[in-house]
């Protein structure tokens, strides 16, 4: 009995120094991956017994999942603009191309997101927080944060926010490769404000492509489908939340709906976490997604394109032409190839081709697996980016100052109860730059940039980095004039 407690006691001391050295190691050096994150902290969060017993059992699922999954919402400051200077509307008179210019109130919206590390980092759509000036994070203990969005990316519809806490339950990465069409998922949420619901339901189709990221005036170029489609029931709400399997492993972020009302009509679809993964790294690290592409146009082979090709089988897609001067031209790929696997993984479509490829930067080097006539290949194929190079592509920092030509100071208090508003800064000084070359001229009070609440100098910089077009909206309006609103909008760069 005592050689068992002292080899319990010798064993919790060498437990104590592996953590304490695993603890500087994380602290010593900044890691650009969430997953190290997870591993990092992953010793204070609470054990759970494995639920791959052969038994489907929910709740282990939910018990893991549901405190890491948060409410977040939104809100988009609005104000009149019965005042705002406009010639068009001066000219044509009140009501012009059938617009509203009469009061109002700030738009509210909310979501759902998911706690992917202990110290506050959270994924979610882009479309949950696309526009926002605030953003509420409201924990499954009720207790509520400020979200700050590190980094967004519409071509997956996914988005990193921030808020700072600690020793936060989250809920640890799956493997969606490894999921099976059939096996049981739990999706965790908020649907209509109904915060922490769980929902039971089966993965009814993977590489799904709906059409749906670019639709609404997103700013996506080259959008990713390949969502994992389930019929775990999914309503508004629970855009952002958790679809994980039976174990509490993340495997994918709820994102849409097939709907012809707008609520659940039978399926949804999440983007799968392998995607995820790599887009939550790209925004930690650069700030902007590290987009890889191949540099061919394919053809997904069906009995009628097989039969005009000449081809044996209908699996793989089919490269109907190679860009020139692209990744796979240098590699060796030749019009005509079939792509069975990329990287490994096994593709018969389109967008599972997609996927896979996007899951790597610029400058990777993946194997892609072909056949060419009767002969199977493998080609190394180095990834390169949107510009044709393999460099990285971090997100340029603007300088306010430098590019808008203009020196801010912020409102005090009686400024602003003099000019009746809530927030804003004014233009101290002009000198050559966009401000100028726009027409905006010294003392401009400043009260939104690019229809977001403007309440601090350091709101600005913010602001125009955050711009995801390079496009600036100034509004506000002159001292001498404070009924009158002005709206100003140009290209930063």
């Amino acid at each position: 009995m005592k050689t068992k407690v002292i080899y319990l006691l010798s064993a919790a001391f060498l437990g104590g120094l592996v953590a304490l050295g695993a603890n500087n190691l994380f602290s010593e050096n900044k890691s650009y991956s969430i997953e190290a994150h997870q591993k990092a902290q992953f010793a204070s969060l609470p054990s759970f017994v494995s639920a791959a017993d052969g038994n489907t059992n929910f709740t282990i699922a939910a018990a893991k999942t549901v405190p890491a999954v948060v409410h977040i919402k939104v809100t988009q400051e609005q104000q009149s603009d019965a005042n705002y200077f406009d010639p068009f509307r001066d000219f044509f008179g009140e009501g012009y191309g059938g617009f509203n210019f009469g009061q109002r109130g700030p738009a509210v919206g909310s979501g759902s997101g998911v706690i992917i590390s202990s110290d506050g980092y959270i994924v979610t759509n882009n479309h949950v927080v696309k526009g926002a000036d605030k953003i509420e994070v409201v924990l499954n203990d009720r207790r509520s944060y400020k979200g700050k969005i590190i980094g967004v990316d519409p071509n997956t519809d996914l988005a990193l926010i921030k808020i700072e806490a600690t020793n936060l339950q989250f809920v640890t990465y799956g493997n969606s490769d490894d999921v099976k069409i059939g096996e049981w998922v739990l999706a965790v949420g908020n649907p209509f404000n109904l915060t922490s619901t769980v929902t039971a339901g089966i993965v009814s189709a993977k590489g799904r492509n709906i059409n749906i990221i670019g639709e609404n005036g997103s700013s996506s170029a080259f959008p990713i489908e390949s969502f994992i489609q389930t019929d775990a029931a999914v309503n508004p709400g629970n855009s952002g939340g958790a679809l994980v399997n039976t174990n509490g492993e993340l495997i994918g972020i709820n994102t849409a709906i097939a709907s012809q009302t707008g609520t659940y009509a039978g399926y949804a679809f999440a983007v799968p976490v392998n995607l995820v993964k790599k887009v939550m790294d790209d925004l930690l690290e650069f700030g902007k997604v590290q987009r890889a592409f191949l540099g061919v146009q394919i053809t997904e082979i069906n009995s009628e394109v097989a039969k005009e090709k000449g081809l044996r089988s209908t699996s793989g897609v089919y490269v109907a032409k190679v860009n020139n001067e692209s990744a796979a031209e240098a590699a060796g790929v030749k019009e005509g190839d079939v792509i069975i696997s990329v990287a490994d993984v096994a593709v018969n479509t389109t967008s599972e081709l997609t996927e896979q490829v996007g899951r790597h930067r610029p400058g990777d080097k993946i194997n892609i697996e072909v056949f060419r006539g009767e002969k199977k290949k493998t080609i190394a194929v180095i990834l390169r980016g949107s510009d044709n190079t393999t460099a990285a592509n971090k997100k340029e920092q603007i300088n306010s100052e430098t590019a808008l030509g203009a020196d801010f100071a912020e409102l005090s208090a009686a400024e602003k109860k003099n000019f009746k508003i809530n927030n804003g800064i004014k233009i101290q000084s002009i000198k050559a730059g966009k401000f100028a070359a726009s027409g905006i001229r010294q003392s401009f009070i400043i009260t939104r940039l690019n229809n977001k609440s403007v309440d601090a100098v350091a709101d600005v910089d913010n602001i125009i980095n955050g711009s995801e077009n390079n496009m600036l909206t100034v509004e506000g309006f002159y001292p001498q004039n404070p009924g009158s609103r002005y709206i100003y909008s140009f290209n930063i760069k």
